[in-house]
Order: C-alpha cells, then sequence, then structure tokens
C-alpha cells in the first residue's frame, strides 16, 4: 500500500489566458486529495467501498472515490477520469492487467470544477503509484505524470493546475516551449480568501473551445482584452509583493470583467461576486474555467473572511474558507 497527496488550487488572474502563452498568477490551498493505492490478486480488487463512494473500473483497476463532491461532478467526469487514469498508467509503463490494482480517493478537497480537483487528484495518484512500485519520482517528475493526467480531462491543459497540484504555494506561472516558467511569489503572511462553489459542473474542454471560436470570429476585440490580462498579472504581482492588498483587490475586480466580457461567467458565479463584493470583499472573480465552478474573493483578515462566507452560505451556496501566500 502506498499513499499520495495534491493540492487544489485557485487563480487569482490569468485563467483562460494562460492557454494561449500569457502568465497568470495561482496559489495552491489547504484542502487536499489523498490517494490510496494497493495490489490486488484478482482482475477486480477486493475491499469495501467507503461511505458514498463513486466506483469505476479499468484494465486491471478499480476507483473508489470517497471525496466530498458538488452533485453530479464524479459521474459526469468519469470518462475523463478513467482516460487521465490510464495516460498515468500508460506513461509509467505500469501494466495493471498484470498487476491490479485499487484505487482509492479521499480527502478534503470537494470534487468540483474550479478548485484543481483533477489535478489534485492526478498529483496525489502519481505520487501513490511512485511509492508502490519504488519508482523514487522526485516533485518534477510528478508534476509530469499529473500533467499527463491532465490531457485525460482536458485535452492540451497549460500546466497551472498540475504544478499548483504537485507543488503547492503561490507562483507566476506562463506556458512554454519546452518548459513552463513558474515563479514563486512571496506575500509575507497568509492571506485569507472565500472560494464561493456555484454548485454547477462546467466541461473546461468545450468552455476553452468556445473561448477559441469567439476569439477566432473576433480577433481585434480578444487582442485588446488579452493584453489588458497580461497587464494585470504583472500589476498584480507588484502589489502582492508590497502587500498592497485593496490594489490586489481592484485587479481581481478587472480580471474578473475581462472573463466576463469572453464569456464564461454565468448567473450563480455574478450572484456570488455580487455577495462578495456587498460584504466588503476586496476584489472577486471567477476562477478557474468558469460557467459553473468557483469564484474567489479577497477577504484579509478572519473577521472579513468569516462575513463573506457566511453570506455565501445564507444564499445556499458552500463556501471555502483557505489562504493563499505567506
Amino acid at each position: 500500500m502506498a499513499n499520495g497527496l495534491g493540492y487544489g488550487k485557485v487563480i487569482l488572474f490569468g485563467e483562460h489566458f494562460v492557454v494561449y502563452g500569457l502568465p497568470a498568477i495561482a496559489s495552491a490551498v489547504s484542502d487536499s486529495t489523498l490517494a490510496e493505492i494497493t495490489l490486488a490478486k484478482g482482475a477486480t480488487p477486493p475491499g469495501r467501498p467507503g461511505p458514498g463512494a463513486f466506483i469505476q473500473e479499468g484494465r486491471g483497476w478499480t476507483l473508489h472515490d470517497s471525496r466530498p463532491e458538488t452533485p453530479g461532478y464524479k459521474v459526469e467526469k468519469a470518462p475523463e477520469q478513467k482516460r487521465s487514469i490510464e495516460l498515468m498508467l500508460a506513461v509509467l509503463k505500469i501494466d495493471a492487467a498484470r498487476t491490479p490494482l485499487k484505487i482509492t480517493l479521499a480527502g478534503d478537497l470537494k470534487a468540483a470544477s474550479g478548485v484543481g480537483a483533477s489535478a489534485a487528484s492526478c498529483a496525489a495518484i502519481a505520487r501513490a503509484l511512485s511509492g508502490l512500485f519504488g519508482l523514487g519520482l522526485s516533485d518534477a517528475q510528478v508534476n509530469e505524470v499529473a500533467h499527463e493526467g491532465e490531457k485525460g480531462y482536458h485535452g492540451t491543459p497549460s500546466g497551472i493546475d498540475d504544478t499548483a497540484a504537485t507543488y503547492g504555494g503561490l507562483f507566476l506561472f506562463r506556458k512554454g516551449q519546452p518548459k513552463n516558467l513558474v515563479e514563486p511569489i512571496r506575500t509575507g503572511r497568509p492571506v485569507e480568501i472565500v472560494m464561493g462553489n456555484s454548485g454547477l459542473t462546467a466541461s473546461t474542454t468545450k468552455i476553452v473551445d468556445g473561448v477559441r471560436q469567439r476569439r477566432a470570429a473576433d480577433p481585434g476585440r480578444f487582442d485588446r482584452i488579452f493584453a489588458e490580462a497580461e497587464r494585470i498579472v504583472q500589476e498584480s504581482r507588484r502589489a502582492l509583493q508590497a502587500g498592497e492588498l485593496e490594489r490586489v483587490g481592484e485587479l481581481m475586480d478587472r480580471n474578473h470583467r475581462l472573463l466576463v466580457e469572453i464569456g464564461v461567467s454565468g448567473e450563480r458565479l455574478e450572484q456570488l461576486v455580487g455577495i462578495a463584493k456587498r460584504e466588503g470583499a476586496l476584489g472577486a472573480k471567477i476562477t478557474g474555467t468558469g460557467v459553473g465552478g468557483y469564484m474567489v474573493a479577497l477577504t484579509p483578515g478572519r473577521e472579513l473572511q468569516q462575513n463573506v462566507a457566511r453570506a455565501m452560505e445564507r444564499a445556499g451556496f458552500s463556501a471555502l474558507r483557505t489562504s493563499i501566500g505567506k
């Protein structure tokens, strides 16, 4: 038996734009996914699933997924999850048909759109496979395997989610060839945030394709949006490092307006952003894929964080209280 861990994530600036080589800023969050993998003697590994576990089988492996979830997420993502696991096994040259495996997923990170759930599970599984088979993978190699797994979910992932899931921390990210640029950002102290869950599951592949089609139809407008998005990232890095949180909040609001303009918001996300701003959040925006999933609010101080989170919960949403940076 071997275990592995992968962190959830929040994208503070630059989601969607990062696919096109623009910089983004992301952070791991405290919630994480745990993977436990055991060898089994038969083609179908034994073991009783945990309460409410989602079960699916592949070629020589069985998955028991006991993560908390946005209702319907696991069922909707099941085909992508299966492809993801097969891709990771293939890149590690593990033949589960000859060495059957039971994979269990747990932890406190909700399986939901917008919080890096797929990447966290990929990093956790990669680490557990490394331990079980004595592969001795470094963090960089775990990141590579997790990125391969992310292809099962997203087709051509940027790499930002699996980087956060593997390494943790707050960082500037730029997709590159052959190597991504990752620069840590120091804030001096942790800063409280709230992530509000819309309760909707979104397909990253479909939404990214939609943005690509809209860009092709109106390249001039998107060039302007992209240039503004890049300026926001560079300004926000300086503001984060200087501890200028009010400026960070203003930049988050600007980033949110750009995401609305490219068509990745939704009624519930807008409702959550409105709640956060009314309760005093310094900034609030979509994070991740958009349409469904999460938004993020900048709420320095426990009192403000609690006020914003409770207001979201009173409105019928779930809220994740966490922090970024240090």
